[in-house]
């Protein structure tokens, strides 16, 4: 698991939320149950695209921080791996 930083700003139009130590997981919904959830799905969308690439997934950063937030809080990147396995009978000719 990797724990990261979100912020949220609370705008007129709903929610803003972003992902201050992974860059371009941000998104915006109508209230803050929203947006976190919407965040959620952004950040492991990128982690996904970032590993399809080869590229590392950035270190998190505890001290990050934005003072134009309105609240910060952890985010917590669950990394599971899976494998697709193909079985192929070879045929036996005589």
């Amino acid at each position: 698991m990797l724990t990261y930083r979100a912020m949220y700003k609370f705008l007129e139009e709903g929610v803003h939320g972003e992902v201050l130590d992974f860059p371009g997981a941000i998104t915006a919904g109508s209230d803050l149950d929203d947006t976190r959830s919407l965040l959620a799905g952004a950040l492991v969308d990128m982690a996904e695209t970032c590993l399809l690439h080869g590229e590392a997934l950035p270190i998190p950063d505890p001290n990050c921080t934005d003072p134009d937030a309105d609240l910060e809080e952890p985010i917590h990147l669950l990394l599971s791996a899976a494998h697709r396995v193909t079985v192929t009978a070879d045929r036996i000719t005589s």
